[in-house]
């Protein structure tokens, strides 16, 4: 006999992202990339531990830097630690379309007119600045699996 909590208890059959997106949708569809492997959208927990360590790369630079100064002040340490972590964004994803953090995870900014060419300092200006003036704040996602950032960019983070 079936027990009358089996049917609410089961849920729907389907997740969360499925009921928004629909069950043959996935982020980056709609732009043509795959669902997953190789050129398929990043992950937001692979984006944030990217961060993390771009995050913890330049605070250890800047404290290379603070520590040739002679009694510091706190405003100089974080104008120091935003500074590096600023360049390492914007020169790197520029050149390369890769910061530190997301060459060791295999992630890779792709700029969508031209995808055979980094982004450039344009985007990448573009992309950075919202991101360390609201301290992350901006890295709202939507259906695609962009970042409100990356949309303002005409870019993309991908699996590499």
């Amino acid at each position: 006999m079936a027990r009358w909590t089996g049917t609410w208890l089961e849920g729907p059959g389907v997740t969360l992202g499925e009921l928004r997106r629909g069950p043959e949708k996935w982020h980056g569809q709609g732009l043509g990339l795959p669902k997953e492997g190789p050129g398929s959208v990043a992950s937001f927990s692979a984006r944030a531990i990217g961060f993390a360590v771009d995050i913890l790369a330049s605070s250890l630079v800047a404290g290379l830097v603070v520590a040739g100064i002679d009694h510091p002040t706190p405003t100089q340490r974080q104008l120091a630690a935003y500074t590096v972590l600023f360049l390492e964004l914007v020169v790197l994803v520029a050149l390369t379309g890769q910061t530190l953090g997301m060459r060791l995870l295999s992630l890779k900014v792709l700029r969508l007119k031209d995808e055979t060419r980094p982004p450039g300092l344009l985007a990448a200006l573009t992309r950075t600045a919202p991101l360390l003036l609201t301290v992350g704040l901006a890295a709202f996602f939507g259906r695609d699996g962009r970042g409100m950032h990356d949309l303002a960019a005409g870019c993309v983070v991908i699996r590499d």
